[in-house]
């Protein structure tokens, strides 16, 4: 009789107890503490509570508060405007079971930096491949103007939502410079000097990947269908078709940027002709799902490698097809820029050690192209015609 009594009691209390308990707020991993948001512009903030939860968001830049509810599956979403000020920034969300406070924010210039291994190679180098001119760089790095973020390697067959393993926002110091993308490093720490406001860099590469992982299921059906039914996502991620951007360029999605940084192409290299056209092809795919118009889109040009005198690269000897499909390229992608590399390339090294040119480069395009500066040279002698 007793154990009949408890029952349906212990029933109630458990009913009861589900019925009290909320789920918290819960953000993006880019969406935090230590963040850079794009200075005077409509930024997006996003993540998930309880259906129809009611969430108030105060901001230290904003006279009111801003009230917003969740949709029936928790997902909920609001734009904010923001501003030119320099003074680090708050955010408070409060629902009926969260208060959570954001803190050290900044408003500046945000870019994205993705591609292989060549922007993956980090200021320290590679286990014999260096990168030069870094020691006194990074023993200088320490910077509250500059702050990164680092997607690490990961790949899923369909979107994520959500970042699953990463580097969370961090002012550079030379604990953290010292592993970070030597591209943009240089990139961001020199446009962060230039113009005198704070800039925050997003790295997300993979090193050895094809183009076709970068893209969304989208963007390459409408060039090639694929079907991914029974592959395994642990072999050769990589080269899977879309894998790359739903784990890593997806879950950024709409983290509001300024342009983005590419340095990729060695992978597809025996594939000039199919390159020339999903190249291009990624680009729209970005910029449509990010849905803020044709932001600045810069990258690096191949530099020349002797593959056909490399065992590990027998297969194509000239590389100069890929490198006239990236050129080609140009005039395909609106508002994009390239950096040539002609003459910084490495015989022996497929990682060109002089990273600092190549970021340089790339920032007379943005200097020039973006940020006005037009009495920069910003690009290199391109061949025109011939008689």
């Amino acid at each position: 009789m007793r154990n009949f009594t408890l029952k349906p009691l212990l029933l109630v209390f458990v009913l009861l107890f589900i019925e009290s308990v909320k789920a918290e707020i819960k953000l993006p991993a880019i969406v935090s503490s230590n963040m850079v948001l794009q200075r005077n512009t409509e930024i997006s903030l996003w993540g998930w509570a309880d259906a129809n939860e009611k969430i108030i968001i105060k901001t230290s830049w904003l006279e009111k508060p801003i009230t917003i509810q969740a949709n029936k599956e928790g997902d909920w979403r609001i734009e904010v405007k923001t501003t030119n000020s320099k003074e680090t920034q708050t955010i408070n969300l409060e629902s009926e079971s969260s208060n959570i406070k954001l803190s050290n924010i900044l408003f500046g210039e945000v870019w994205l930096c993705s591609g292989q291994s060549n922007m993956e190679q980090p200021m320290l180098g590679y286990n014999g491949q260096p990168t030069f001119n870094t020691n006194m760089a990074i023993a200088k790095s320490t910077n509250s103007k500059l702050r990164l973020f680092t997607l690490k390697k990961a790949g899923a067959l369909e979107p994520k939502k959500n970042i699953e393993k990463y580097i969370p926002w961090e002012e550079a110091s030379p604990n953290n410079v010292s592993e970070f993308s030597a591209v943009a490093y240089f990139f961001g720490e020199q446009l962060q000097e230039i113009l005198d406001c704070p800039v925050g860099l997003i790295h997300s590469s993979w090193g050895g990947s094809d183009i076709a992982p970068w893209i969304s299921k989208k963007g390459i059906n409408d060039i090639k269908k694929i079907d991914l039914e029974g592959v395994d996502i642990n072999k050769n991620t990589n080269h899977i078709p879309t894998a790359l951007f739903n784990a890593m360029i997806n879950p950024l999605i709409p983290y509001t940027i300024k342009g983005a940084l590419w340095y990729q192409g060695e992978s597809d290299r025996v594939r000039p002709e199919a390159y020339k056209q999903l190249f291009p092809a990624m680009v729209k795919d970005w910029r449509t799902l990010w849905n803020i118009g044709n932001f600045p889109f810069y990258y690096v040009q191949i530099a020349p490698f002797k593959y056909g005198g490399n065992k590990f690269f027998q297969e194509v000897k000239n590389s100069a097809f890929i490198r006239e499909a990236q050129l080609q390229s140009l005039d395909l992608i609106p508002n994009s820029g390239i950096a040539i590399t002609m003459d910084i390339g490495s015989e022996e090294f497929i990682h060109p050690p002089k990273k600092k040119e190549v970021a340089d480069r790339l920032l007379f395009n943005a200097l020039y192209k973006t940020y006005g500066f037009t009495t920069l040279n910003y690009s290199s002698p391109i061949y025109k015609s011939l008689e």
